[in-house]
């Protein structure tokens, strides 16, 4: 019987710690219901007997102690709730040493969304791949640099290190490990009765891309301003250098630094913000929405495009855009 232990966290969110244990619970009955015997022994442990959660809104009580786990096969991390992750981190600070010996001893480990900041306050995650909830990118890599973030991805797993991206994206994980400790068919009637996608592999068209102006360059916001004002203009990489006065080279270098996407990257990434803003709120045709956010090739469009979403503009319109209930569009201001 593989031995599941949920790490219940000071700080918790109560809507990732259920899902871990109703679905190898369920998975469970699954089994026994054909025939097999049941295939995981789920507890829930923490640094304490009684964990509230959500601010105060539940209350759970632990089997175990944390301290007390000395073999398990797998120790889930869900996620963290806080304004300030850094402080979430440290009310969880007596974990992190736990977590690691109980990893060192041979336990799996696998994150739930924000819990990839607990996962890496352990250094468990250095050198490795792991995925969190697209807002809190930038946030994590400046608190984890050693730590290689993977951009729109729904599940990471390196030498049995698991993570997954935000929100519901959790159950995708989840489904991910019971098929690794069962088979597909078990997940295939999880993924069913829970009505989860049981394949999807990106949670890039859920995101919302704000530009990373969380650094002190000033120059570098006056050039990321400028592409956000002119998104139908070309631009090019020496009239960004020009508005602050530098090199090419030394432009690419500081833009790099401080937002952690190349100059490129960066202007696609706001062109293609503005082209899902258009196919939300109206109908439009591709090529209209294409010229309007500065392509004229509708195959670099259409890759640009996939890439950064997961999908084609054809899918994302189809997908967010309802004649029938036209409203105004979000105002996702660049901040």
């Amino acid at each position: 019987m593989k031995r599941i232990c949920i790490y219940v966290p000071i700080n918790g969110v109560i809507e990732a710690i259920t899902p871990a244990a109703r679905i190898f619970q369920t998975a469970n009955d699954f089994l026994t219901a054909n025939g097999y015997p049941a295939k995981f022994g789920v507890e829930l442990v923490g640094l304490k007997k009684s964990i509230p959660l959500s601010n105060g809104l539940y209350t759970v009580t632990t089997d175990r102690l944390l301290k007390e786990v000395t073999a398990a096969d797998l120790l889930i991390i869900p996620a963290l709730i806080d304004a300030d992750m850094s402080r979430a981190v440290a009310a969880n600070e007596p974990a992190l040493s736990l977590i690691a010996s109980i990893h060192a001893r041979g336990t799996e480990v696998a994150s739930l969304c924000l819990g990839a900041f607990l996962l890496a306050a352990t250094g468990i995650l250095d050198h490795k791949k792991c995925s969190t909830h697209w807002a809190y990118y930038h946030e994590f890599t400046q608190l984890y640099p050693q730590v290689e973030i993977t951009d729109g991805t729904v599940i990471t797993d390196e030498a049995g290190v698991y993570s997954s991206g935000g929100a519901n994206s959790i159950w995708n994980l989840l489904l991910y490990l019971v098929e690794k400790y069962t088979n597909r068919e078990t997940a295939i009637l999880l993924a069913k009765y829970f009505a989860i996608d049981i394949d999807r592999n990106s949670q890039n068209a859920f995101s919302i891309f704000k530009g990373q102006k969380g650094h002190n360059d000033e120059g570098i916001i006056k050039t990321q301003e400028f592409i956000e004002k002119n998104i139908g203009e070309r631009i090019s990489i020496d009239q960004l250098a020009g508005l602050i006065a530098v090199s090419r080279r030394s432009f690419e270098r500081r833009f790099k630094q401080a937002t952690n996407n190349t100059v490129l990257e960066y202007i696609q990434r706001v062109r293609i913000e503005a082209a899902k803003r258009k196919f939300e709120s109206k109908r439009l045709n591709i090529n209209e929405v294409m010229y309007d956010v500065g392509y004229t090739d509708t195959k670099a469009f259409r890759d640009v495009f996939k890439k950064v979403t997961g999908l084609t503009p054809i899918e994302y319109r189809n997908k967010y855009y309802k004649a029938n209930l036209e409203m105004p569009a979000a105002n996702y201001a660049f901040s």
